[in-house]
């Protein structure tokens, strides 16, 4: 290709444009050594036309800065030419400062924290502890019966809004307390018997928690039992037996007394086993 074309169109006027400035500096340099446009677009990897935008400082049409002053960087090692001074001029140029702006980050605004997530967890927590709760600490109360709580006598009311006077006060302190209903004593039970088995009868005297379970492992009786009631059972002796209460009960043995007391000192629960006397 023809270099007429790399000529100046026409001459600039005043002095300031009479002085080569980034690309034209660089054409400038190609004539002199008599380089082609052709090779120099080989070098740089680009074709004629925008070897030539570079040379008349049509820098857009590279494309982005950073292409331009690549490409102008590399001609100028091409050609001889201080790169430094071809940068200089495409600064001028395009009006940019050697020292690129120094880029403030945009300070980002405070999240707000959602109440949301922090509920969820403070449920789960509450669950997880209420569950924990229930099933350790609840389960095992319910299955190691407390001892029944001493009934607290209240004072006596005034009769027809008269205080009782003192002998009736003795007439009163002198009445024996109902005795709970049992069943009749000597039990006459051990003709109804079947071979092997045993009749064992509670008379609950006070409220006391009772667990009674035959040499079978059958389960005869597994609750509270009231005050002033009776439980007659029958099974194959010997009697693995739970009192929570020994003070609030009275066994029997095919209708005979069976002693009882605490399996150990200052506890009023108790632990035995009932034979066949």
């Amino acid at each position: 290709m023809s270099d007429e074309q790399d000529k100046p169109v026409e001459d600039k006027p005043d002095a300031e444009a009479e002085r080569t400035r980034g690309g034209e500096r660089l054409a400038e340099a190609r004539r002199d050594q008599q380089i082609s446009v052709l090779e120099i677009a080989k070098e740089l990897h680009l074709d004629e036309p925008k070897v030539r935008a570079l040379e008349r400082n049509e820098f857009e049409v590279l494309g982005a800065p950073v292409f331009a002053k690549g490409h102008l960087k590399k001609y100028a090692s091409l050609v001889g030419v201080d790169a430094d001074d071809v940068l200089t001029d495409y600064y001028q140029l395009t009006r940019q400062d050697s020292i690129p702006p120094i880029v403030i980050g945009r300070k980002r605004a405070q999240q707000e924290v959602s109440p949301g997530p922090w509920i969820a967890v403070i449920v789960v927590i509450i669950v997880a502890v209420a569950s924990y709760w229930w099933f350790a600490v609840y389960s095992s109360q319910a299955s190691t019966p407390a001892p029944a709580p001493q009934q607290v006598l209240e004072p006596q009311q005034e009769i027809a809004g008269d205080t009782v006077d003192e002998g009736t006060s003795e007439l009163l302190a002198a009445e024996p307390e109902p005795e709970p209903v049992a069943s009749e004593a000597p039990r006459q039970v051990a003709e109804q018997l079947e071979d092997g088995q045993v009749s064992l009868s509670l008379v609950f005297t006070g409220d006391c928690w009772a667990e009674v379970a035959d040499a079978r492992g059958r389960r005869l009786f597994y609750e509270m039992g009231r005050s002033g009631t009776s439980v007659d059972l029958t099974g194959v002796a010997p009697f693995a037996v739970l009192f929570g209460d020994v003070d609030n009960v009275r066994v029997q043995v095919n209708g005979i007394d069976y002693p009882v007391s605490s399996s150990s000192p200052g506890s009023r629960t108790t632990r035995l086993t009932i034979t066949n006397p």
